[in-house]
């Protein structure tokens, strides 16, 4: 059995990529502008054999250098918000869909002021 899990073990080093730390960061720089978040940006690196682990920087560290990071708790709430908008605004007598657009709103506000951006 051991055998197995070192065969498996070479066969992803094999597969995996090794670029140079500035390749690492373009890559990433990339990424970012799909408007992907950090935690997406790795998977996607993962997937094209690239182990975000073995470079210097985190992904989340040069997003922040280059002023591209976005908190994705933030995001993922912002687009669930627009998400319920577009459905209320189709929808106007669904009052259960008014009470979720307020309640998430609510939230919106409150990560905003943790993160201390200013909300709109």
């Amino acid at each position: 059995m051991p055998k197995k899990k070192e065969e498996n073990k070479s066969e992803e080093k094999a597969k995996s990529k090794k670029l140079s730390q500035a390749d690492f960061e373009k890559k990433v720089i990339e990424l970012a502008g799909q408007d992907l978040t950090s935690e997406k940006i790795g998977e996607a690196l993962r997937k094209e054999g690239i182990h975000p682990a073995e470079y210097e920087k985190k992904i989340s560290r040069i997003l922040k250098e280059k002023n591209l990071y976005v908190n994705p708790d933030l995001k993922n709430v912002e687009t669930k918000l627009k998400k319920i908008e577009e459905h209320f605004e189709k929808n106007k007598q669904d009052k259960r869909a008014l009470r979720e657009k307020t309640r998430i709103f609510s939230q919106v506000r409150k990560l905003k002021k943790y993160h201390g951006i200013p909300v709109k």
